[in-house]
């Protein structure tokens, strides 16, 4: 390739559609180097997209629709235009279609005022595409403690080992571990009800998580109400907390004679019989529908 042609390649603008030819085993020498750093300015190379042409990839990092910060966010590119770019990767489904890696928010905006995407196009599959997600979430300020805990939380459902959830996350196994606690404990359910609650922090959500009981989050997702999510996370902290305290072992006895204890809770009630309690607890086991029988003939399932 001539000297003028290969400089005319790199000057013009690339198309949209155009990638990066890779870098063949042949090329040798200097021709080979310039060949090189020419396939390395187009992979770094800005290029515009049809905002139609992009569609969502990767894992939900919002929890909250934001639309005002949206509508904001789109009148400040149309009075100083797009300046910061997103990174998109060429679809493995469609040709000639795109999948955002991350600037979302961005690609939301230029679409509402029907203009290109400035871009810059990796090749990546879809674990870079998750890990280069998730690196660019942990330089946010504005994504809340809940937001980046489901976003980790999500990567452990997506088979990813705990190393590379820190790595994207840029943040330790200690910091993880509180993470998870939280999304194993509170249902996705009651998380996204609640939505990001900014104030929160992440000392109030392990607070919430650790009062919640077995079958509560559902319960709890009707308490989740208020005109934004920290006012919704307030209302669902104070239903927990003021739901009764589970009651502790009753004792069962017999005159003077201790014969286990019982415990009830919301969903069942636990017997257990010991001690001088042991024999009556095996007759109880061969005899229960006997127990039973008599119980609904005092009238037991009215009560």
């Amino acid at each position: 390739m001539a000297r003028k042609d290969l400089l005319k390649h790199l000057m013009s603008p690339p198309a949209a559609q155009d990638e990066a030819r890779p870098v063949q085993r042949s090329d040798r020498g200097a021709i080979g180097a310039v060949s090189k750093s020419i396939n390395e300015l187009k992979s770094r190379a800005i290029i515009e997209v049809a905002a139609d042409m992009i569609d969502d990839a990767g894992l939900s990092d919002r929890l909250d629709g934001d639309e005002a910060g949206i509508e904001a966010l789109r009148e400040s590119i149309r009075a100083y235009g797009q300046q910061v770019p997103v990174l998109l990767r060429h679809s493995p489904n469609t040709e000639g279609r795109y999948e955002i890696v991350f600037g979302r928010r961005r690609v939301r905006a230029m679409r509402g005022l029907r203009q290109p995407v400035r871009a810059m196009v990796r090749d990546l599959d879809d674990r870079q595409l998750i890990v280069a997600q998730g690196q660019e979430n942990s330089a946010r300020k504005d994504l809340s403690f809940i937001e980046k805990a489901n976003f980790a939380a999500q990567m452990v459902k997506a088979g990813f080992d705990r190393k590379v959830i820190c790595d994207a996350l840029s943040i330790d196994k200690t910091v993880i571990s509180r993470m998870l606690t939280v999304t194993d404990a509170i249902p996705e359910p009651l998380i996204r009800a609640i939505g990001a609650a900014p104030s929160a922090g992440r000392e109030r959500w392990l607070s919430l998580a650790r009062r919640m009981t077995e079958g509560a989050g559902t319960q709890l997702v009707a308490a989740a109400r208020g005109e934004d999510s920290d006012a919704r996370f307030a209302a669902v902290l104070a239903a927990v907390s003021a739901r009764r305290e589970r009651p502790g072992p009753l004792p069962l006895r017999d005159r003077d004679r201790t014969l286990g204890t019982a415990t009830r809770g919301d969903r069942k009630t636990v017997i257990e019989l010991s001690g001088d309690g042991k024999a009556f607890g095996d007759w109880l086991i061969n005899n229960i529908d006997k127990v039973h029988r008599s119980w609904l003939d005092a009238g037991g399932a009215e009560d």
